[in-house]
Parts: C-alpha cells; structure tokens; sequence
C-alpha cells in the first residue's frame, strides 16, 4: 500500500477526526535549522508523498546539495529558496497514531518577527532552535519572549546541530544552563530540553545512537504526549456569538440559533445565562452541532446555542453564566505587539476587533517599550515601531467584555486595524 492509499484510510477514519489536536510553532534565529527539523519530522514520520520527495531531491541537485534538502518542504517562496531562509509563516499538517499537528514554521530574521507573532498565536507549544555552536543568542531571547507574552504553556529548547560539535555533552549542558539563566524572568511553567540534529535525524523522531549520554524522550514523542487539555479555561464560560442562525424554512420555521466558538468553560442544555450587554438572563435549551445535539460543550468547539426566551441578541454580543462575569469596560489597558512600518500614533484612532465584536478605539497612553533582549522597561522612548513591543492604554467606543489574557487567550487578545488600508496593524494581550 503506498502513502497515498494510507494516508486516505487514515484521513477517512472517524478514529482519526477524533484524535487530539496539538498546534505547536517552530523559532529561532536565522539558519538555526528549522525548516530543516520540520522536513525531518514529515520525511521520518511518513507524512511526505513520493513526487513530493522526487521534486525536493531534484530541487538539492539543481542547488548542489550533497543532501537531501528537507528544509525546501517548507520553504515556498521563490525568496525562500533563492535565500535559504524563511520569511513567511508556512503551515505544515501531519498526524502519527497519537496525536494530529499544524506546525508554524515562523522565520528567524528580526524584521519578520510579527509573522513569528502570528505564528504563534493560537499554539499550544513552542519549540526554539539554537545552534549548537552559537548558543543562546537574541533571537532566541526574543522569540522565547514572545512565547511567554502570547502564555505558550509548553516550550522545547532544541539543541540542533549537535553532529557539528562532536555530540559532546558539555556544549548542551553548558547551552541549558545559559537558558535556564534567562527563562527564570519568563511565565513559561513547562521547559524541555532536548539535544538533535535535525540533518541526521538524531533525537527527532528516533532515539540518536550518538547521544548516549542523554536519556530524555525524543522531540516526536514530546509532541505526542505533551499533555495540552489543561491549557484551556474551563472555569469562566465564555460565548461570543459570531453569527444568528434563522434557517426560516419550513422545516425550521421557528428555529433561533446562536452560533459560534466557546472561548472558556462549560456550556449544557439546562444552564441558566446570562446576555451581555443587554443583561438579560435566560436558560440554555439546547446545543447544536452537524453531528447531532450535544449534552455539554467547552472550549475550543465551534456550536450553536439555542435559548428557552427571545432575547435581542447579535453579532458581537457575549453569552455568559451570570454568576462569573468578564470585565466590562471601554478603557483598556494592554500589551501591543505593532506589525506595521507606519509606527502607533499616540492619540491615533484604529479600527478594533475582539472575540467577534468591531469598534472603533484612541491610543490614550503609552506607558513604556520593552527590550526584548533584557526584559527591560524603556520609559525615555516611547515611539512603537515595527516588530516592537509595547505596554499602552487605549478607549473604545463601545464597552467590551473581556478577561486578561493570561486568564483567557480568547476573551484577553485583540487587533488593531488601520481603517484607512484595512490591515492589521496591532496584535494586543490585555492586562
């Protein structure tokens, strides 16, 4: 049976449609090698088609390489190749008996650092490369910090290109200790170091014979057992509605549905909630999906929720217990990562999208920039430019409903959009 047929059997499976999900982001500086450990993991786990791996090995012949180029399964630009580097965020999906994956593979450059951003904005664990021979170094300091501003539970420090120094034991010791130094200033509460090289395989998907001295689990089996159910906020129920459903059919003449993503706790047919901002209460009559009814639903599943009352609800609005309430306010206080060259105006106005409510918003107050190298506030300059990192305040024009982000990612994040040329100009963590 070749992969084609396989791969088919498994992806029609209900078995596989209800496997665990685990979406992890790749970073590291530049040339750290990790495009190259990704096409390891798709190449060793049996997740690459042949003609795939016929045009990379054609592609390595045309360019020299006395390798197989695994790095070029991720690099799609013409850019990309050209350069041997990764400038875009490039999305990969491969899945092994255990688990599915969705891998952002993030570029290392300092000016591509909003697109490690996006990235890594809805992963549940980061894995960050050094180069054996450099060490810690600022690239890794920043994207380690990103992955602890954007509360990235699960962080994998891989010490790649260990063939290049010997696989001695005391070069990885010594790159451990360096980071264990630095990550004690971040809130990243699971830690994993594990020595590979992603060019020979070793560590990656198979155990390294050239690594004895080194007893921990492989990356592969890192990401298969690395417990992620946790992450989620199933204590503060949490349901923006994204969009009313009234099929007005025959069939469904009488039928109202709320439908969109829980982003916090636990929902079931019964329950007493809570509409905001209209504040009136009600109680669940039944969640819906396309496989039939549910008795309860958590985060992160996508229903529609239908209620015992008529109550003006739309687009934007939040569903909530009313025993446990986000915060509702319009002055807002937050962590602004700025994506675009046109630096943040203080005083400016931006277009403002959170959970699935649009409004308008000022910049009333920056408070300080943070060095992304030290972790230090910079109070003297306060300008926010491109791929720089900043604390700040800001008014909306309606109140919102939402939770700090370290509470909930879902309710506690935002963008900010230039209405002039509809881009995405900030990406916010509330405080």
């Amino acid at each position: 049976m070749d992969n084609i047929e396989i791969m088919e059997k498994e992806f029609s499976s209900q078995e596989y449609l209800d496997m665990d999900l685990l979406r992890f982001t790749t970073a590291g500086s530049v040339d750290d090698g990790k495009s190259t450990l990704i096409g390891r993991l798709l190449h060793d786990t049996k997740s690459i088609f042949e003609d795939q791996l016929e045009a990379v090995e054609d592609a390595s012949r045309k360019m020299g390489d006395h390798h197989v180029n695994l790095a070029l399964l991720t690099d799609g630009l013409r850019a990309e190749r050209e350069q041997g580097i990764t400038i875009d965020v490039a999305y990969r999906y491969f899945a092994t008996p255990k688990r599915k994956f969705i891998i952002a593979d993030t570029p290392g450059h300092i000016q591509y650092t909003r697109n490690m951003v996006t990235g890594a904005s809805t992963a549940n664990l980061a894995i960050v490369l050094i180069d054996a021979r450099n060490g810690v170094v600022e690239q890794t300091c920043r994207h380690s910090f990103i992955a602890s501003l954007l509360q990235i539970k699960h962080l994998v420090l891989c010490i790649n290109k260990m063939d290049l120094v010997d696989y001695d034991e005391e070069v990885y010791n010594r790159i451990k200790a360096d980071f264990e130094d630095f990550s004690s200033k971040l809130e990243i509460q699971d830690i994993r170091y594990i020595p590979i090289s992603a060019l020979k395989g070793d560590n990656v998907v198979d155990k390294s014979e050239n690594m004895p001295w080194y007893n921990g689990p492989t990356l592969l089996f890192t990401l298969e057992n690395v417990h992620i159910s946790s992450d989620y906020n199933f204590v503060d129920p949490r349901f923006p509605v994204q969009k009313v459903i009234r099929p007005q059919s025959d069939e469904y003449h009488d039928f109202r549905g709320y439908a969109g993503k829980i982003e916090g706790g636990i929902f079931k047919p019964g329950d007493e909630v809570l509409a905001l901002p209209s504040g009136f209460t009600t109680r669940v009559r039944s969640i819906e999906t396309m496989n039939g009814p549910l008795d309860e639903a958590f985060p992160p599943q996508n229903i529609v929720m239908t209620l015992e009352d008529e109550i003006d609800i739309s687009r934007g609005d939040m569903i909530v217990k009313p025993n446990n309430q986000p915060n509702i306010g319009q002055d807002i206080e937050l962590m602004i990562c700025w994506l675009n060259e046109k630096p943040l105006l203080l005083g400016g106005k931006y277009a403002i999208r959170h959970t699935t409510k649009d409004a308008r918003c000022i910049i009333k107050e920056v408070l300080y920039k943070v060095n992304i190298n030290n972790l230090h506030k910079i109070e003297d300059d306060l300008s926010i430019g491109l791929n720089e990192i900043g604390r700040i305040r800001i008014r909306t024009t309606q109140p919102f409903f939402y939770d700090s982000y370290k509470k909930n990612r879902g309710t506690g994040s935002i963008i900010l959009i230039d209405e002039a040329t509809n881009e995405t100009v900030g990406a916010g963590m509330i405080i």
